[in-house]
């Protein structure tokens, strides 16, 4: 279970986003990242509840801040 705030995620598979809307959406519905710079697959479950995630999405030039619900 990752405890660290602000930790940096990346979308998996190829995947980029064009909003951190999208981005948002995707990992709130249980897609799979990568966690930076570990390059390890990860998802929400992955994280304790009450942590704030980072989502790189736009070709990795923006970020959007996720807060892991309770």
């Amino acid at each position: 279970m990752i405890t660290q705030n602000y930790t940096t995620i990346t979308p998996a598979y190829g995947r980029d986003y064009k909003s951190g809307k999208a981005a948002k959406e995707d990992f709130l519905n249980r897609k799979d990242f990568i966690l930076q710079p570990q390059g390890q697959y990860i998802g929400i479950a992955d994280f304790a509840p009450g942590i704030t995630v980072n989502i790189r999405y736009k070709k990795m030039t923006q970020v959007c801040v996720v807060k892991i619900p309770a």
